[in-house]
């Protein structure tokens, strides 16, 4: 059985992550969806709140597991029999930084491959801080995420405003 981890903040989770998470799961026998509690940040969903919603939204992917996690990728991958690491990249910019982080972890853990996933070209734009910053304006997500995935950020952003 083949496991990969797909680890990330998902706050919130985008058309892109579904994207990636979809095509991805195609892949492995086991997706692993490893939402990152990063205490360094100010997620506007708490950890818990993240994976209740990934977890509607991928209900659907019959090998899609989603887990909240904290410290080191690898080490979650480890935890969870993972061979692979799923990391997303919208444009050469993300690349720098995941090729960084990648190289890293396979200093780690080299037993662990990292996987990169372009997203698809509709979605290379789209991040969740570009969606959360359309949001506070009042912009149209309809082109960022589904509509429950939107509900939840709208009601969110109008409860902490």
């Amino acid at each position: 059985m083949v496991v990969a981890v797909y680890p990330g903040s998902f706050d919130p989770v985008t058309f892109g992550h579904l994207d990636v998470i979809k095509r991805s799961s195609s892949s492995f026998d086991r997706l692993i969806l490893g939402v990152l509690h990063n205490s360094a940040k100010s997620p506007l969903f708490s950890v818990e709140e993240r994976v209740n919603i990934l977890k509607k939204a991928t209900d659907g992917i019959h090998n899609v597991i989603v887990k909240p996690f904290e410290g080191l990728s690898v080490d979650f991958a480890r935890e969870n029999g993972a061979q692979v690491i799923v990391r997303g990249l919208r444009a050469v910019t993300d690349f720098e930084y995941e090729l960084q982080m990648a190289q890293t972890n396979r200093v780690l853990a080299p037993d662990i491959e990292t996987m990169f996933m372009t997203t698809s070209l509709e979605y290379a734009y789209l991040s969740s801080t570009i969606m959360k910053e359309v949001a506070r304006f009042g912009g149209d997500l309809s082109r960022f995420a589904p509509p429950e995935i939107i509900s939840e950020v709208m009601r969110k952003i109008h409860t902490s405003a």
